[in-house]
């Protein structure tokens, strides 16, 4: 235990955010570079490395965290290091953007403020990399047998770097012109600046893993082709058919998807663009969701200089402590306030969308709702609280409904679905058809980034044991648990 009263004697300390009216002015992050090296050493030390760490079973990818606390606490950041990586291929990804469902289980967090878990994490991985703690691992030698994974997001990057560093000849395929997946395209650059991507890239074609961007599977090269090139095939491409909303007036121009509207942002600052062709300046704004794709569209719409913002959500306000229903160590729905949300901007609950209005022109005015409660266990509209918002761009945040067949991937391939409409998976996340397994969304359906990286590591395991018989690479969890989170 790294300080036997630390959790008695240090309240909970997070890492400062910048000035908000600095970091809308920017797309670095949100935080005080170098703000949590002065006190992450006492907060880690609020650990009580409990006799049974509940923190392990809420977090997906079962990390060791007692273990780096202790390390954290002392210091000895290269040891931190190794036990962060024991468990999770990216830390510096999770650490910035994972809700820390450790923290909800966090013992702690019974009846005090949980540790902080999730700075801790980051600190440790930063340190690394700064400390040069974080290098290639070539494998000693290659097993002769081959790997397609199928898109770039956490799970695919995860399952890839497992199978390189197990001897494999893993090539990543994505569909877009950089790799990333959504962490690239979906996650703006205020929550995590991409040079972290960057370098993990590097890390990872240094030890082997190939990468073929600008290929769609299922378009640019057949599943047939596919199944001819590699001895096995793993499946990542995401959950990304959005959910819509099929209400009169939804063909208006300046109504898009989050995903049409989030990459746009992300191009301009790599570079691609100057300003970007859907953007928020000087434009009433509402985003339609109220999780945290939508305060994404809210932050990003602050940057470009909204005229206003307003984020609707058709569920009640949550409360700010935990309820009976979700007692502790579940990972409760509680009202958060986002760096996005601090920015400014307006929040409605239990509202519905009944229909936008537009010009003369086809562009999106206003968009027209009501005040929703729950009638007998259904969302029932409210008479009389009808109103309309200003609304010239207006983002759908609602979501995805799962994997997209429309490409190809799935029929080429000959892919059972599940009643949920993800990708059908047994045990060792293996498919119906011989030698293709199916990790992250496209067979969790939408979910955290770290149950991604769990499932890439999951579906390593499965592979390797498909082409050699037997592997030594960890299986944290199988497509069948359920962490205390859900």
């Amino acid at each position: 235990m790294a300080d036997p009263k630390g959790f008695l004697t240090t309240g909970r300390e997070v890492a400062k955010t910048r000035p908000v009216a600095e970091r809308v002015k920017d797309w670095n992050e949100v935080y005080v570079p170098g703000s949590l090296l002065p006190i992450i050493g006492k907060q880690a030390g609020r650990c009580m490395d409990c006799g049974i760490p509940f923190c392990h079973n809420g977090c997906p990818l079962g990390n060791l965290i007692p273990e780096w606390n202790d390390y954290a606490y002392r210091e000895d950041w290269s040891a931190a290091s190794e036990r962060l990586h024991a468990t999770n291929n990216f830390p510096e990804f999770t650490g910035r953007l994972c809700p820390a469902p450790c923290e909800a289980a966090c013992v702690l967090g019974i009846n005090q403020p949980a540790v902080t878990i999730k700075n801790v994490e980051v600190s440790i991985i930063d340190k690394a990399w700064d400390g040069g703690d974080v290098r290639p691992q070539a494998p000693e030698r290659l097993s002769g047998k081959t790997v397609a994974v199928i898109g770039s997001g956490p799970a695919g990057l995860a399952a890839a770097q497992q199978l390189t560093r197990a001897g494999h000849t893993v090539v990543v395929y994505e569909r877009a012109d950089r790799i990333g997946g959504l962490l690239r395209y979906g996650i703006p650059e205020f929550k995590m600046e991409k040079r972290h991507i960057n370098r993990r890239i590097e890390q990872m074609r240094a030890e082997g893993t190939k990468f073929r961007t600008g290929i769609e599977i299922g378009r640019d090269l057949t599943a047939t082709d596919l199944r001819k090139r590699f001895d096995a095939v793993v499946v990542a491409a995401g959950a990304t058919t959005a959910r819509d909303l099929p209400v009169p007036g939804r063909e208006l121009k300046g109504i898009h998807q989050a995903m049409e509207y989030l990459p746009l942002a992300n191009k301009v600052v790599e570079g691609d663009f100057v300003s970007s062709p859907i953007s928020a300046e000087g434009k009433h704004v509402v985003v339609i969701g109220g999780g945290d794709t939508g305060a994404d569209c809210v932050g990003t719409a602050h940057r470009q200089g909204a005229a206003s913002v307003t984020q609707l959500e058709i569920m009640p306000k949550p409360g700010e402590e935990r309820s009976a229903g979700q007692p502790w160590p579940t990972f409760p729905m509680l009202y958060k306030v986002t760096s996005a949300h601090e920015e400014g901007g307006e929040r409605v609950y239990s509202v519905s969308t009944t229909h936008f209005e537009g010009d003369e022109d086809g562009n999106v005015q206003f968009l027209h709702l009501v005040e929703v409660e729950f009638v007998d266990g259904k969302l029932t509209q409210k008479p009389g609280t009808e109103r309309k918002i200003p609304a010239q761009l207006v983002t759908l945040a609602m979501g995805f409904t799962g994997t997209d067949v429309e490409n190809g991937l799935v029929a080429q391939f000959g892919l059972d679905l599940d009643e949920r409409g993800n990708i059908a998976r047994d045990a060792d996340f293996a498919t119906n058809v011989d030698g293709v397994f199916v990790a992250g969304d496209a067979g969790r359906g939408q979910s955290l980034i770290v149950w991604a990286i769990a499932e890439g590591r999951s579906a390593a395991r499965g592979v390797d044991r498909y082409l050699t018989g037997a592997s030594s690479l960890p299986a944290p969890i199988r497509p069948t648990d359920r962490a205390l989170t859900v």
